[in-house]
């Protein structure tokens, strides 16, 4: 029988060699999802992507932001019920697009994925948007037609610079401000990063430096020139007091980054890490 793990972590590693353009979000998201729920069924929630794309084409299309964002709001959230996850927030199977797909709950990233999938299967330009704290998605009309800002997490709200700003507020504290870069556009691989990150951040919290390791490595099986990540494996496996390994991947962090401070300081870390081998 074929391992779906084995299978999933070398569909993440073809994608890693696509460029960011050709990446299909919902496919590679449900590859990741795959590692971590090896015993849900993957093709069903691969169906219920699609049911939610059939929805949207089913229909006029709008050529206008608005009547976009409106639309895939209502077939999301009104007619299929997904919906933020504020009760359990922190619960892995917000970041899992298979269980999120079971469930009908997630993460602002992971509900945000659903909106980029549906928008690009349309045909509909849609951006992932580095927002502090809270994942959103830009939206654009046809020519001429506006776009507008998405909060996915809030059930496909439309949020307008008052909004934006009050939302600023309540992610950083009341004396927070929109700033620029706020609103940048985040490629297809930091979406996916994103989506993962929830995931290692939280095994990390709860002492699960294994589990917070393999999904590093499974990350960087799509991104193998994201530096910081080396970083971080190196940091996990020498935590594991596997130095070896730990050596190996910050001289591939050194590798990817210009010379500096962060290089100098792994230097010295590979070398007290060689000491300790010694």
């Amino acid at each position: 029988m074929p391992d779906g793990a084995a299978e999933a972590r070398e569909a993440i590693r073809a994608a890693g060699r696509l460029p960011d353009d050709e990446l299909d979000l919902g496919a590679v998201a449900l590859q990741f999802a795959r590692i971590d729920a090896p015993g849900a069924d993957w093709r069903a929630a691969e169906g219920r992507l699609s049911a939610l794309v059939r929805a949207v084409l089913s229909q006029e299309a709008p050529r206008d932001a608005e009547g976009r964002r409106s639309l895939i709001a209502r077939v999301i959230h009104e007619e299929a019920g997904y919906a933020g996850d504020s009760e359990s927030y922190d619960d892995l199977r917000n970041a899992n697009l298979i269980r999120v797909t079971e469930r009908r709950r997630g993460l602002p990233v992971a509900i945000g994925l659903l909106w980029l999938h549906v928008a690009e299967a349309a045909g509909w330009p849609a951006r992932g948007l580095d927002f502090p704290g809270h994942f959103l998605v830009s939206l654009d009309g046809a020519a001429k037609a506006g776009s507008v800002v998405v909060d996915p997490f809030g059930g496909g709200t439309a949020l307008p610079a008052p909004a934006l700003r009050a939302l600023i507020k309540r992610v950083e504290g009341p004396s927070a401000e929109l700033r620029p870069g706020m609103l940048a556009p985040m490629s297809r691989r930091a979406v996916l990063l994103r989506l993962q990150t929830n995931i290692r951040l939280r095994r990390l919290r709860d002492e699960d430096v294994e589990g917070a390791l393999a999904c590093t490595a499974d990350m960087l099986r799509l991104a193998p020139d994201a530096a910081p990540l080396w970083r971080e494996a190196a940091v996990m496996n020498a935590r594991l007091g596997r130095l070896g390994a730990a050596i190996e991947d910050m001289e591939r962090f050194i590798g990817l980054i210009p010379a500096g401070e962060a290089a100098s300081r792994g230097q010295d870390m590979i070398e007290e890490w060689r000491a300790r081998l010694n």
